[in-house]
Order: C-alpha cells, then sequence, then structure tokens
C-alpha cells in the first residue's frame, strides 16, 4: 500500500498545475452529431490497433502492450452522450467509457472482463480522490454478448447513467461532497489490460481481477455507435480563471447552458460502492492534458451505500512541504509563492500520454 507521505507528494504534484487552467482553450463540439464507427471517424483520433467493420470499432487486446482507444478531438460543456457498445471478455481487460476534462473533472463507465454481467460507474473532481467512495457497482447483464446503449446525462444540476434508458444512477452537486465534475469534457473509449503483472501494479493487477493470459485471448471491446449532444453552444471552451467551477467557462461565439433533456433520474439506490482506494489513473484514464494526476493504487469494492460512506477528509498529512496546506475538501494547495512548472510525464502506465 502506498504510504501517505509518497501519496501527498503525488496530490502535490498534481496541484501544481491546477493554476494554469486559466490558459487552457478546448475545441467546442457545439452541435449534436450521429457517429457511425463501420469506419474511421475524423471527429477522433485513435491510439493501438483499432479496426473499423459493420460491427463498428473493434478494440483488440492480443498481446501484453496492447492498449486500443479512441479520443474525440473536441469538447462537450455539458451534454448527453450514449454509447452502443459490447465489453470484452477476459480476466484483467477492461473496457471503458469516460469523459474526462483537462482539469481532471471525469465521468465513468468501466467494465471488468472477468464479471460478465456487471458495470462500474464512477466520478471525479479535479482528479481529488478524498475517501474514494464514488464508485458504485450495478448490473448488466449480457454485457460482452451483445450491444447495449450506455447514457451519460451531465447538467449543471445532475448527472445521470442509463443502461439501454433505465437510469441506474443519478447524482446531484449537493450529493457530491465538492467533487462535481463541471468542466469541458473530451470523450475516450478504449480497452487496456489492468491485469498485466508486467505493466502494471499489484494493486492495479488486483482491481482488474487479474492477472491476464494472452493465450486466452484475443479480447476486443466493440464500439457500433456513439451520439453526442453538448449542450452549450460556440466554437471553443476556455478557463475563465482558477475556481474549476462551470460558471467560470467561457464558450467562445457561443454560450454556456447549465440545463439539459427531462431525463428520468429516478434511480434505484446503490448497494455497492467503493470505499477506502481509488480507481488506477491508467488505461482510458490517462489523460492527454499536461496536467499531472495522483499516481495511487485502485479502488476495491465494498458492500456499502453512498449515503452511509465515510466522507472524512485529512487536514494534514506527514511529509508535506512546509508552506503547503491542505483545504477542507482534501485538495493539496501549494504556496503562492511555489513556482508553476511542468513535471515529467509518469512512465508506469500501458497507455502512452498523448501531450
Amino acid at each position: 500500500m502506498r504510504t501517505p507521505a509518497r501519496a501527498i507528494a503525488a496530490l502535490a504534484t498534481a496541484a501544481l498545475f491546477f493554476g494554469s487552467a486559466t490558459a487552457q482553450t478546448n475545441a467546442a463540439l457545439g452541435r449534436s452529431v450521429d457517429i457511425d464507427f463501420s469506419e474511421q471517424s475524423d471527429s477522433f483520433t485513435s491510439e493501438g490497433p483499432v479496426s473499423y467493420g459493420s460491427d463498428g470499432a473493434s478494440f483488440t487486446i492480443t498481446k501484453s502492450g496492447d492498449s486500443p482507444k479512441i479520443a474525440s478531438k473536441w469538447y462537450i460543456m455539458f451534454g448527453k452522450v450514449e454509447f452502443s457498445m459490447k465489453a470484452s471478455s477476459g480476466a484483467g481487460i477492461v473496457s471503458s467509457a469516460i469523459l474526462q476534462s483537462d482539469d481532471l473533472d471525469e465521468i465513468d463507465w468501466e467494465w471488468l472482463g472477468s464479471d460478465a454481467d456487471e458495470v462500474q460507474t464512477n466520478y471525479f473532481g479535479k482528479g481529488q480522490t478524498t475517501t474514494y467512495n464514488r464508485g458504485a457497482f450495478h448490473a448488466d447483464a449480457g454485457s460482452q454478448t451483445g450491444f447495449k446503449t450506455y447514457t451519460i446525462e451531465w447538467t449543471a444540476e445532475e448527472l445521470v447513467w442509463q443502461i439501454d434508458g433505465v437510469t441506474v444512477r443519478a447524482l446531484k452537486p449537493a450529493d457530491a461532497s465538492g467533487q462535481y465534475p463541471q468542466t469541458p469534457m473530451q470523450i475516450k473509449i478504449g480497452s487496456w489490460a489492468g491485469g498485466d503483472p508486467d505493466l502494471n501494479s499489484p494493486g492495479t493487477v488486483e482491481w482488474a481481477r487479474g492477472p491476464t493470459d494472452y493465450s486466452q485471448g484475443p479480447f476486443t471491446m466493440q464500439l457500433k455507435s456513439l451520439t453526442v449532444t453538448d449542450y452549450s453552444t460556440g466554437t471553443q471552451y476556455k478557463y475563465g480563471d482558477n475556481s474549476g467551477t462551470w460558471q467560470s467557462i467561457v464558450a467562445v461565439d457561443g454560450s454556456v447552458h447549465s440545463g439539459g433533456s427531462n431525463v428520468d433520474s429516478a434511480a434505484p439506490a446503490v448497494t455497492s460502492s467503493s470505499s477506502g482506494q481509488p480507481i488506477p489513473w491508467s488505461g482510458t484514464h490517462d489523460s492527454s492534458s499536461t496536467y499531472v494526476r495522483p499516481s495511487v493504487y485502485p479502488w476495491v469494492p465494498e458492500s456499502t451505500t453512498l449515503t452511509t460512506a465515510s466522507t472524512q477528509t485529512a487536514t494534514s498529512y506527514p511529509g508535506l512541504p512546509s508552506g503547503w496546506t491542505v483545504t477542507s475538501s482534501g485538495k493539496v494547495v501549494p504556496p503562492s509563492s511555489a513556482p508553476v512548472r511542468k513535471a515529467s510525464s509518469r512512465t508506469s502506465s500501458p497507455w502512452k500520454r498523448v501531450c
């Protein structure tokens, strides 16, 4: 297990880069699109072994080091995303469909190949993990045998996850302990071998329910189509200040719209959530931004509920450099005189960083 000092050192490094968000500009989608992945889309960049055909984009892992993914060239500022996809089988194989901002806000769907009838949801705000109690499990029968539609409906008022039109989870900002995602998001889809012990830490291998046996492959995740509606308009989204709030985002040649459709947000109670450890910052989560996220072990699900999970936040850490402070939300803040500089990229992730 990572020591508190090492964990906070990684968080402190990440904190150095939030200050540069005011200079960040993202290309805006600003409209609705329907993308058929029977052929490569010019709206996405690709990396690794991704092929295209009648069943859409296929993300195939055949050997150690394979980690296919695609990422949108544009961002949305609140919106609705519908993924028509089929998860991969295979112990230690992780299929992912996520929204992620340059400020490390994140909204996730995640499937583990060893669990054919289950999917995980999660969210992060500014890369802060606090007590790591935000991930949840949901029944998802047939996720590896046929195409299903997974939806993320994201507004300033509520975040909703749906499977085939049925809401499985809903989150309001008041229930997010200050971690509600609210900055422009890029779409990322892909698969990776979290269970490969030659590429990942023991904690990540355990979380992914590995180890991965490549002789049992190939392992393929498929994305048939994607429907995206950007609720805001314009050509670019700019960070107006360092607050990381949606009100600070500026839409160039357009406007930020905080509302959305009348989605059914009635969700069943969460009966299995994470507590104690976070999801790994690797795989599809590996950001293309220049900001550095915490380097931490994966979260391990436990039987609990989001309303009863502990929300205690540390206010100090062993080994915290002189002058550094910790906010009530657990964020590490450097002294005002601390220099802002770019740190070297981590190399432990199986994904290549696209800085």
